[in-house]
């Protein structure tokens, strides 16, 4: 059981621990308020995805099945989601207290928004970009029932 589960963990911490460390580097610069910086975590969410299918699809070889790679992508997208946001919510309430007011301006004074809020945004941004890339990912790596021409643009 844990050998089917540890290559979505692995990969889920390594993720949330490169989202983790890529936010408290922006904040070190005073960046963390803006939130055009965080298309990068895009980047690093997609790219921890990709690892981590590529991952499993070494591991399990001709036996790879769509179905359990697209479940690893997820698993491992959802837990780094899930660490990443409570490492927010941590940050902003204890850590940065100010940090609602400074990357919220507008919606603070004129909405009366909470830091539930804010979370709330960062959880769906996570989980929606895991569904997405998974599903992107996990169409490049599985195996081709087309033609030959068409296995050309297949990994």
């Amino acid at each position: 059981m844990m050998d089917k589960i540890s290559t979505p963990i692995k990969f889920g911490l390594g993720i949330a621990a490169a989202l983790i460390v890529y936010f408290l580097i922006l904040s070190i610069f005073g960046l963390h308020q803006y939130p055009a910086f965080s298309i990068l975590n895009m980047v690093i969410l997609g790219g921890g995805l990709y690892l981590a299918i590529s991952g499993y699809k070494k591991e399990v070889g001709a036996k790879f099945k769509f179905r359990k790679s697209f479940m690893v992508g997820l698993t491992a997208g959802f837990l780094a989601t899930a660490i990443f946001t409570a490492f927010f919510l941590i940050y902003a309430t204890e850590i940065d207290t100010n940090f609602m007011e400074e990357s919220m301006p507008v919606w603070v004074i004129d909405w009366s928004s909470t830091v539930g809020f804010l979370l709330v945004g960062v959880a769906l941004a996570g989980f929606a970009s895991t569904i997405v890339l998974t599903f992107a990912w996990t169409q490049l790596h599985k195996v081709s029932r087309n033609t030959e021409e068409g296995k050309e643009h297949t990994l």
